[in-house]
């Protein structure tokens, strides 16, 4: 096995279980760590891939985004609240020690992702949402 694959295996590992960390903690972002695992399993083993596509965590969290573009008002609410805990809590500890500039790049970065989940990722039905789920099966 190349040395590639297995970096590749061992990242797609430690994503998949800090993905499924984070649905048990809202302070954890679920979706980024299941797209790269998506991607170092695709990189690595088509088992592994193929795989991982088959299992309830990304039908749940990622299918919708990767198959139609979109996700659903339910998943972009959870993504978004639980970045705006984690980021309102460190601009919290930085603004009470008087750290305003770093408080500055995370409300631009906080606004970009706003932004990013409210016009650049389309939103899509529940109906949409079953309809690919049962195209797969």
């Amino acid at each position: 096995m190349k040395i590639k694959k297995i970096l590749f295996i061992i990242l797609g590992c430690i994503c998949l279980a800090l993905g499924c960390i984070g649905i048990a903690l809202p302070i954890l972002p679920t979706v980024p760590f299941f797209l790269v695992t998506v991607f170092c399993f695709a990189k690595s083993s088509e088992k592994l891939h193929n795989w991982f596509i088959n299992t309830k965590m990304y039908k749940k969290h990622l299918e919708s985004f990767v198959k139609k573009k979109g996700m659903t008002v339910q998943t972009k609410a959870t993504i978004i609240t639980s970045v705006t805990l984690l980021m309102g809590f460190g601009f919290f500890m930085m603004f009470r020690k008087a750290i305003y500039i770093p408080c500055i790049i995370l409300g631009v970065v906080w606004i970009c992702h706003i932004i990013y989940f409210t016009f650049g990722v389309k939103t899509i039905k529940k109906a949409e949402e079953k309809e690919i789920h049962t195209d797969i099966q």
